[in-house]
C-alpha cells in the first residue's frame, strides 16, 4: 500500500527509459516466442476463414464434449472441433457434401435425441473467407497510414514511427499467443485486434502529450536532457496508464476466465482473450517500447546531442549523456 501512495503521488521516479536495454531485451524474447509459435504450429482459423460446415445443436439428453466428438468420428469426418455455449454444441468440420451433411444430421438426431429440424447446418466456402482475410488486411494497412498521418500531424513523425513500432509489437505478442495456445481465430478475434490497436495507441498519445509538452521547454540553457524530460513526463503519466489498464483489464478477465468457464459463453474467449493480452502488452509497450524508441530518435537530433554534451561537460544530465552516446553507437 505505501509503494501504491508513493506511486500515485509521483514520489517514485522510475528510470524506464534509462532502462532501455532490459525492455527491448525483453520485447525481443517474446518476439522470437511469438514468431516461433506462428512458424511451428501457425493459426487456427476459424471457418469463417478456411471454409468448412458448422453443425449446432442441443442435445435431449446430457453428454459430453468427446461423446459429441466421437459421434462425428464414427462418420468418418476428422478433426472435428467441438465448442459449448451453454446448453449447445458447435462443431466445425472440414467442407462436407450435402449427402454427409444429412447423414450428420440423421446420426445427431438418434444420438442425443435432438429433433433432425432443429440440428442447423451452415456451410462455408473458403473463397468466402479468404475474401474476409484479405478486407481484414486492407483494413488493418487503412488503420495504418491513419495513424501515422494523425500522429504525423498532432505530434511529429518520430513519434508516429514509435507509435507504430508498438502498434506491431502488440499485435505479433498476442498473434503468438494464439498460436501457441491454439485458440480459434475468428471474426471477433479480429474485433479485439483492431481493438487492440485503438487502445494502445490511446495509452502512448497519452504519453507522448505530455512528453511533447515537457521537451517543448527544453533550450540551450536547459538543466534536463531529452532523455531526462521524457522520462520524468512518462513517471507524471504513469500511475494514469496504469489506472486505465486496470479498469480496463478487470472486466475483460472476468469475460475471459468467469463467462468462458464458470457460465459456458464459448464464444466470448476469441474477443475476450485477444483484448486481455492486447490490453496488457499494449501498456507495456507503451511505456518500456514506444517511449525508448521515441528517446532513441529524438537523442540523435543535433539541438538534444548538444543539450547532453553540454550537461555533461559540466557534471550534470549524465544518464542523458549515457543515453545519447548509446544512440551514437
Amino acid at each position: 500500500m505505501g509503494l501504491g501512495r508513493r506511486l500515485y503521488r509521483g514520489e517514485i521516479d522510475v528510470d524506464f527509459v534509462g532502462k532501455w536495454r532490459l525492455w527491448y531485451s525483453l520485447s525481443a524474447v517474446l518476439l522470437v516466442i511469438s514468431f516461433a509459435g506462428l512458424l511451428i504450429n501457425g493459426l487456427n482459423l476459424g471457418v469463417e476463414f478456411k471454409g468448412g460446415s458448422v453443425f449446432s445443436f442441443k442435445p435431449q439428453t446430457t453428454v459430453s464434449v468427446q461423446e459429441v466428438r466421437e459421434t462425428f468420428l464414427e462418420q468418418g469426418i476428422h478433426q472435428p472441433i467441438v465448442q459449448t455455449a451453454g446448453d449447445r454444441y458447435r462443431v466445425t468440420t472440414e467442407t462436407l457434401a450435402e449427402r454427409q451433411s444429412l447423414q450428420m444430421q440423421d446420426s445427431i438426431s438418434k444420438e442425443f435425441g435432438t429433433p433432425v429440424d432443429q440440428v442447423n447446418v451452415q456451410s462455408i466456402g473458403a473463397s468466402w473467407g479468404g475474401e474476409v482475410s484479405t478486407k481484414a488486411l486492407w483494413g488493418l494497412v487503412a488503420f495504418m497510414v491513419a495513424i501515422i498521418l494523425y500522429l504525423s500531424m498532432a505530434f511529429e513523425p518520430k513519434m508516429a514511427l514509435a507509435a507504430i513500432v508498438a502498434l506491431l509489437h502488440d499485435l505479433v505478442i498476442t498473434a503468438g499467443v494464439y498460436a501457441w495456445s491454439g485458440f480459434e481465430v475468428t471474426p471477433a478475434t479480429l474485433l479485439g485486434f483492431l481493438t487492440i490497436l485503438g487502445y494502445s495507441l490511446y495509452d502512448a498519445v497519452v504519453v507522448f502529450d505530455m512528453i511533447k509538452e515537457v521537451t517543448a521547454k527544453l533550450g540551450a540553457t536547459s538543466k534536463q536532457t531529452y532523455s531526462m524530460a521524457a522520462n520524468d513526463a512518462l513517471n507524471h503519466t504513469l500511475i494514469r496508464s496504469l489506472n486505465t489498464s486496470l479498469v480496463a483489464i478487470l472486466p475483460v478477465a472476468a469475460i475471459l476466465f468467469i463467462g468462458t468457464t464458470v457460465l459456458g459463453a464459448g464464444t466470448l474467449k476469441d474477443l475476450a482473450l485477444a483484448l486481455f493480452v492486447g490490453m496488457i502488452v499494449g501498456t507495456y509497450s507503451s511505456i518500456c517500447v514506444a517511449t525508448p524508441m521515441l528517446v532513441t530518435l529524438k537523442e540523435r537530433e543535433p539541438k538534444y546531442q548538444a543539450i547532453a554534451r553540454r550537461l555533461a561537460s559540466t557534471g550534470g544530465g549524465k544518464g542523458g549523456a549515457k543515453r545519447t552516446a548509446a544512440a551514437k553507437g
